[in-house]
């Protein structure tokens, strides 16, 4: 039987703080109650917020090139049917006891999908919402203009002419939240995706354009040690050699 108090006390939770230095644009499609024809996302409440979806999906992707750096041979995503690697069709560089995971003894998992999951293997880590700390009423509505672009041609394209909302600019908007590490979580995923955080230094749409800039004020205050960056350091090392 799950006791949930059980489950709930046993889940680490650590604080995340993102300051925006330019303006964010996150859209939320379909939205209306805006002149914008991307207006952007905000939570029941009218807060603006960076969905926790998007701050995970943007930390998997530093967390594998780190690790590809490190050595370690990682599936590809997102592609479903490449993630999911099984063992009676691995490759030989797959066969290593560090992508077995207990009760799934027909497929191996990488690194990356041991901490933040694939189509077989649950995520090992809960992403929540940064909420802007700002009060709605203070933050005026902001309309950027925009025009879409013929990149084989490098002129404009016509009757191509669109609205974003974003945050206030040059304000430095806080956002904060949490994420949360659940029992099952392998030690190594925080040397990893303190790294990876420190890899992000933008985040939602229209990044050339210098929007969704930003600076972390508050990282999350894990608990590293010696063992945790030495099995990171393995990742060259092949079991079968």
């Amino acid at each position: 039987m799950i006791v949930l108090t059980n489950l709930s006390k046993s889940i680490e939770p650590y604080t995340l703080t993102a300051v925006i230095d330019t303006a964010l644009c996150v859209g939320a499609g379909g939205s209306s109650g805006s002149l914008a024809d991307k207006p952007i996302v905000r939570n029941a409440e009218g807060n603006l917020l960076i969905p926790g979806s998007q701050i995970k999906g943007r930390l998997r992707h530093e967390c594998e090139k780190i690790a590809r750096g490190l050595g370690w041979k990682i599936s590809e995503s997102p592609s479903p049917g490449n993630m999911v690697i099984r063992r009676n069709k691995e490759p030989n560089i797959f066969s290593r006891s560090e992508y077995e995971v207990l009760g799934y003894n027909e497929t191996y998992h990488c690194l990356i999908s041991q901490i933040f999951g694939d189509p077989v293997l649950p995520s090992r880590v809960i992403f929540e919402d940064l909420i802007c700390t700002e009060d709605p009423e203070n933050l005026a509505e902001f309309i950027r203009p925009g025009v879409t672009m013929n990149r084989r041609r490098r002129t404009a394209e016509e009757n191509k002419l669109y609205f974003l909302e974003t945050s206030p600019p040059n304000v430095s908007l806080k956002f904060e939240g949490q994420i949360h590490l659940l029992p099952n979580c392998p030690s190594y995923a925080k040397p990893l995706m303190l790294a990876g955080f420190k890899h992000i230094h933008a985040l939602g749409g229209s990044k050339s354009a210098g929007l969704g800039w930003l600076s972390w004020e508050t990282l999350p205050n894990f608990e590293v040690t010696d063992a945790d960056w030495d099995c990171l350091a393995k990742g060259g090392e092949n079991a079968a050699n």
